[in-house]
């Protein structure tokens, strides 16, 4: 495998992602005294940070690996609205069929750090469905992207904050159906079964033990075809893309199935690791349509983000050399 060329197709590839796009706040701070008013420590923060967190993180990762990549989610009509409309531009990704509504308020999580360790987190968020009013809005967002751009794939990015409810879910794969266009979901509980008929499922293994409500004794490769069937049967899906934390991904097409182990790696934060997982696979088959090649190239990029603080897009010089030095061999 040339993995020059493969990484220079990327920039040939057109991305859309949907879903809960959020403001990520990091407050940096140092801790020296306990609180004189209640037994909490005093956080003296000497930093403040905003990156781009949820769905939008997906899109970073997509751009980063030099795809053209188009956002669609609903924010707030906000100040966070217009702060991550913007952070997502100045990164590159193109935000023109993002809905705002003064009916929502746009996700900020505000992680509160000191010493690399997460003291606090704080949440201002909506998490209801979206209106029958905005979803289709967002239907007609969709259908002019799909329209305008000539898109290859469609990553649902879903964090049960309501911007993709069954009725959206169930129409949008209608359309990327019709139009032949591949679609990759990273799932959350609520909506687990609602994704029929994708090309590619991707949920870790803690969903999968959540949504199927199974009790998974050991990774071995069996018991992961066995999750597969089970999966199958609710969705009749083409193929399985399981994260296994420690005990790496597994995967499962109609004719191919593999336990692929994780890369030892000084791990810092977990935060965003799935993100760059479902990124990076979606975009590798979208190019190459060999899942063999996608798992094993998601797995080295989602063990590399775990090695930064909180939640961080791909570098791609970076994987590509470790895919050329873990990989170079196939």
């Amino acid at each position: 495998m040339d993995f020059n060329q493969l990484f220079s197709s990327f920039s040939g590839k057109k991305v859309a992602v949907i879903g809960d796009a959020m403001l990520d706040s990091y407050w940096w701070g140092s801790v020296e005294r306990i609180s004189p008013e209640a037994p909490v420590p005093i956080v003296t923060v000497n930093n403040k940070e905003l990156r781009i967190g949820g769905a939008g993180n997906v899109a970073l990762n997509t751009v980063a690996l030099g795809a053209t990549t188009y956002m669609l989610t609903v924010l707030g009509n906000d100040a966070d609205g217009q702060t991550l409309l913007q952070l997502l531009q100045q990164q590159g990704v193109d935000t023109q069929y993002c809905i705002q509504s003064s009916s929502r308020v746009t996700t900020n999580k505000t992680r509160i750090i000191s010493r690399n360790q997460q003291m606090m987190r704080l949440d201002a968020e909506m998490t209801t469905d979206i209106d029958k009013a905005l979803e289709q809005a967002l239907l007609q967002q969709f259908a002019a992207c799909i329209q305008q751009q000539s898109i290859d794939v469609l990553i649902f990015e879903d964090y049960n904050k309501g911007v993709l409810t069954p009725h959206l879910i169930k129409s949008l794969i209608h359309m990327c159906k019709e139009a032949g266009i591949l679609t990759a979901v990273d799932p959350k509980k609520n909506n687990f079964l609602a994704y029929q008929s994708v090309d590619l499922f991707k949920p870790n293994l803690k969903e999968v033990k959540e949504g199927l409500q199974v009790h998974i004794p050991t990774v071995t490769a069996a018991n992961m075809q066995k999750v597969h069937e089970a999966l199958h049967q609710h969705l009749q899906h083409q193929i399985s893309f399981i994260t296994l934390s420690e005990h790496g991904v597994y995967y499962q097409t109609p004719t191919n199935a593999c336990l692929l182990p994780c890369h030892v790696r000084n791990i810092a934060d977990v935060s965003g690791a799935g993100d760059t997982v479902i990124a990076v696979a979606s975009l590798v088959y979208a190019t190459t349509h060999d899942m063999q090649l996608a798992a094993e190239v998601a797995n080295i990029a989602g063990g590399l983000v775990c090695e930064e603080v909180g939640t961080a897009a791909i570098n791609a010089t970076k994987l590509l050399a470790e895919c050329s030095l873990l990989l170079g061999s196939h």
